[in-house]
């Protein structure tokens, strides 16, 4: 008599884990999602003014930041985007790639996601610039260079890299250290900023999440222009999300409102903490496409 027993088969390949959220951006960071192949992901972000703005509605009826873009994943691991922003008229275009992705068996306990944008300063305006002695040169506007003295002083970059865990099936958290650049600032301001942000999401049922985003800058900056508004404030946001399997809608409360995160990181003044002065409502829709 014998006995056997079938050998298990060492070639089944460990599935990725879902993705921790349901959209590429929570907030106003970058998530570790990238959609599959031939996936096509439409965004609009809009943000209100502050909600101690006179006359407004809370903001509403104030001035506001918004940008409209769209990403197309090119691969499986990486999407590519384009995106135009009011304030500046900023373009921006960005990149990114999935390094690794989190195993349903735990064989690989994180996913790790690289994102980096490269901004184009829009704008066709006058302006001054001051030298390093204090002398103030008044530059008319030009077609072409307007309040920049090359093309050059028009682009801004960050990078970002995004450590995301799905706990569950209702609870994600993130952690993405990023740096910051932009090619020309005023004389006494810094170029460069390290900043490090943290962000999750509770499921509370199949369709709605509890949603935070923070943001703490780790490079200190001055900032010569008003030394009474700290460039130097986190960035702290606090909302709902409500998704469908083609949509995505954040609605919440924050104090960052440049959008494009090296503006966020390095040029917002606002303190969250500030009472309402410091404070705004946004949102975030997302709508995907696969082809």
């Amino acid at each position: 008599m014998a006995f056997s027993q079938e050998k298990e088969n060492d070639s089944i390949v460990d599935k990725p884990e879902r993705d921790a959220f349901e959209s590429s951006t929570l907030v106003d960071n970058q998530t570790n999602v990238v959609f599959s192949k031939n996936t096509l992901e439409v965004m609009m972000q809009h943000r209100f003014d502050y909600l101690d703005q006179e006359n407004s509605l809370l903001g509403i009826y104030g001035a506001a930041n918004i940008r409209i873009g769209a990403s197309y994943s090119i691969l499986d691991w990486l999407n590519v985007g384009y995106g135009i922003t009011k304030t500046n008229i900023t373009s921006d275009f960005s990149v990114k790639a999935a390094i690794l992705k989190q195993t349903r068996s735990g064989s690989i306990p994180v996913s790790l996601t690289y994102y980096g944008n490269l901004a184009i300063d829009g704008r066709n305006v006058d302006g001054t610039r001051t030298d390093e002695d204090g002398n103030v040169t008044y530059l008319p506007a030009d077609v072409d260079k307007g309040i920049f003295l090359t093309d050059q002083d028009r682009y801004s970059h960050f990078h970002q890299l995004i450590i995301a865990r799905r706990f569950n099936s209702n609870f994600s958290l993130q952690i993405a250290p990023s740096f910051s650049h932009f090619n020309a600032v005023n004389y006494g301001y810094e170029n460069d900023r390290f900043s490090i942000a943290f962000g999750g999401r509770y499921k509370i049922s199949a369709q709605t999440s509890i949603i935070f985003d923070y943001t703490q800058p780790i490079t200190q900056l001055d900032n010569p222009g008003d030394p009474d508004k700290s460039l130097n404030n986190p960035g702290f946001s606090l909302g709902a999300e409500f998704s469908t399997s083609g949509h995505a809608f954040q609605l919440f409360i924050s104090n960052y409102k440049g959008i494009v995160p090296q503006y966020n990181n390095m040029k917002t003044t606002n303190d969250f903490f500030d009472g309402t002065s410091g404070m705004l409502i946004g949102f975030n829709i997302t709508r995907r496409y696969n082809f």
